[in-house]
């Protein structure tokens, strides 16, 4: 393995950030097993900003504990690692998804590919999801 480094060292992880369509969000049941999903998300200064249906696991375990990890996927031979952690918070005032240019932009194509406009992905996925990062790691 490589030498690990934080974000603000690693500008090919920011990078990735910027621009990977999903990311591997873990939270954790009541019942203390963790449980991954992937999400699309967009980085947003120091955080990330994730919309949610409403009625997921996801968002009952981030309203229980706020503790989160997320990851992108490695290049397959150990390395490309990025794994963050923040927490969580339940966002209901943010602006719904279809006002933040930046998300509609970065994935138009992909609401368009599953027969969504800008507005029925918003309204789907209404739950708003901010993340402040804590820990970064990139190696």
């Amino acid at each position: 393995m490589g030498h690990r480094k934080t974000l603000e060292d690693s500008s090919e992880a920011r990078e990735r950030l910027e621009n990977e369509a999903i990311i591997w969000l873990t939270t954790v049941r009541n019942n203390g097993q963790p449980q991954t999903s992937p999400v699309w998300f967009l980085i947003e200064g120091d955080g990330l900003l994730i919309y949610s249906l409403p009625d997921t696991a996801r968002v009952a375990n981030i309203d229980a504990n706020p503790k989160v990890s997320l990851n992108l996927d490695g290049n397959g031979q150990g390395g490309g690692i990025v794994t963050l952690e923040g927490r969580a918070h339940i966002d209901l005032d943010y602006p719904d998804a279809d006002r933040i240019p930046a998300y509609v932009e970065k994935y138009r194509s992909f609401m368009v590919r599953n027969g969504w406009t800008p507005e029925v992905f918003a309204a789907r996925y209404s739950t708003p999801i901010r993340i402040s990062l804590t820990r970064s790691r990139a190696w």
